[in-house]
């Protein structure tokens, strides 16, 4: 090998050590999904539930798909509908074909308005009619539906739900609900939705699905923090200056200006994704991997966050957004903001953890950047390199990697950054990385409700954010414009350095290649 070249080195298979107490359950099971004919079902919610069903985790001996739309359209239709977005496995692309028609075969249809009760008896029907030729014992099925719908026709469809289409009786069976964001637009209208459905169903039956909690990253924050020793004296205000939570899109509303100019990208990402991962990292260890336990501790971290105050907020809006004739030309909403959240407790109090989001910019990246303090006592005179940084990247190219200062080869005593890098795509060749939405619907029907949404949480992430949305919303705040292609208002950048982040020059990480 010659110099300057690397290699791949064959690594030992990886030893599972799953803490999973699920039980497999042994009644039959009805996925329903509503709103079958729109775009999240086509693209997200049908794709993950053919990935499930290859893998195994699904199996057509005791389970069944059923579609529910308004649209007039038969079994077939929906099928042809749904075709051109299952995509190939890794590793089963010889059999997708197979796979692909066996699959379609599960899914029946079944057309419906959402707030009558004739479809929904028509829905109920025909999951019946499955359950019988299963010789299911009545009470011992499993209903899962999931509402791949606009949140304002949630309460309707959720009192048809318990109307018409719940287990008949508790003989081990279930009812579930999955429900997709947004959930609301403030504190009122959240707590005013989760009144109208918590009147219909228990809280254990209600899963609000935040995808972002699905990522590989994203659950592996816990274990990182949690399982590795060296992380624990660590992660506290004595060690980390600044703590950046980024969301990076290179493209703008693309055809959803309309809806997009309703909510803004604070209500789009921020109030929702970033926070969820704030929570991850911030949050104390919990008292074992129970769903309420680890629910509890993100509770308490909302809890401890205090009010935004308007001078650590940016807004921006991309020069170009208001030519989408479905954007009013006096639009305010942002679709960039960076502001800076403080957390009122022992381990964090005065570490700003500055979350950033933004459409049309000049890279595409989600990820979190741990910044550490300056070294004490610099006797290397290297401060101005750059300081130690841990980075998770949540997409595209999973990894994480630890910047560091190392000496550089040769025979002078000079310094340069580098990093420690775990690479997933170089480090688990042949791993299928599963899609967020695949765990999330797997975690509904084992019942495991750690990455979903509680609805104390939701309160909690609301009061947070409603009093800067309600500014926002009456023109007190106005968005900079910034060119597409940028990083984003200046002032931005000016504001993260002012509550203390340190960018390095001269360093960029690059993701290896096989």
């Amino acid at each position: 090998m010659g110099l300057g070249q690397w290699s791949c080195e064959q690594r030992a298979p990886i030893k599972n050590e799953t803490v999973s107490e699920f039980v497999p359950e042994t009644g039959c099971l009805s996925i329903i999904v509503l709103g079958a004919s729109g775009d999240l079902a086509k693209k997200k919610t049908f794709p993950a539930l053919f990935h499930l069903y290859r893998q195994g985790f699904i199996q057509s001996h005791d389970v069944h798909i059923f579609g529910y739309a308004r649209t007039k359209i038969s079994d077939n239709d929906l099928r042809d509908r749904i075709r051109g977005y299952l995509t190939p496995c890794k590793g089963c692309e010889h059999t997708h074909e197979e796979d692909v028609t066996q699959f379609l075969q599960l899914i029946k249809y079944v057309a419906g308005a959402y707030d009558t009760e004739e479809g929904f008896r028509l829905l109920d029907k025909a999951i019946s009619e499955y359950e019988l030729s299963k010789n299911s014992t009545e009470g011992s099925s499993r209903r899962l539906f999931y509402l791949a719908l606009p949140p304002s026709v949630y309460p309707p469809v959720c009192k048809m739900i318990k109307s018409y289409c719940m287990n008949k009786s508790d003989l081990g069976g279930w009812t579930r609900i999955v429900v997709e964001k947004p959930f609301g637009k403030d504190l009122a209208s959240a707590e005013e939705l989760s009144a109208q459905i918590g009147e219909l169903f228990d809280e254990p039956q209600i899963y609000r699905i935040d995808h972002y909690l699905g990522k590989e990253l994203v659950q592996n924050l816990m274990v990182l923090r949690f399982a590795n020793r060296f992380f624990l004296p660590l992660w506290n205000r004595d060690n980390i200056s600044n703590i950046q939570i980024v969301f990076r899109e290179d493209f703008g509303t693309e055809g959803r200006g309309g809806y997009f100019d309703q909510y803004g990208i604070i209500r789009d990402i921020i109030q929702n994704h970033l926070l969820q991962v704030l929570c991850l990292v911030a949050m104390e260890k919990p008292v074992s991997l129970k769903p309420e336990h680890v629910r509890d501790e993100k509770v308490k971290v909302l809890q401890s966050v205090l009010p935004i105050e308007d001078s650590e907020v940016v807004l921006g809006q991309y020069e170009g957004y208001t030519d989408d004739p479905t954007v009013p030309d006096d639009s305010n909403t942002p679709t960039f903001a960076t502001m800076v959240l403080r957390i009122h407790n022992e381990r964090w109090e005065g570490v700003p953890f500055i979350i950033k989001a933004g459409k049309a910019l000049n890279s595409r990246k989600a990820e979190i950047r741990v910044q550490f303090k300056d070294v004490p006592g610099d006797i290397y005179k290297c401060q101005k390199q750059g300081r130690n940084e841990f980075v998770i990247r949540l997409q595209p190219s999973e990894a994480m990697y630890m910047k560091l200062t190392v000496k550089q080869p040769g025979l002078e005593m000079k310094t340069a950054q580098s990093e420690l890098d775990l690479s997933y795509g170089q480090r688990y060749q042949g791993t299928i990385i599963p899609e967020a939405y695949e765990r999330l619907i797997l975690d509904t029907i084992r019942g495991d409700q750690q990455h979903f949404v509680r609805r104390d949480e939701l309160k909690a992430a609301w009061e947070i954010f409603t009093p800067l949305l309600h500014r926002i919303d009456r023109g007190e705040m106005k968005s900079l414009s910034y060119k597409p292609g940028s990083r984003g208002p200046e002032a931005a950048d000016k504001l993260a350095e002012d509550v203390g982040y340190v960018q390095t020059h001269g360093y960029i990480w690059i993701p290896p290649t096989l």
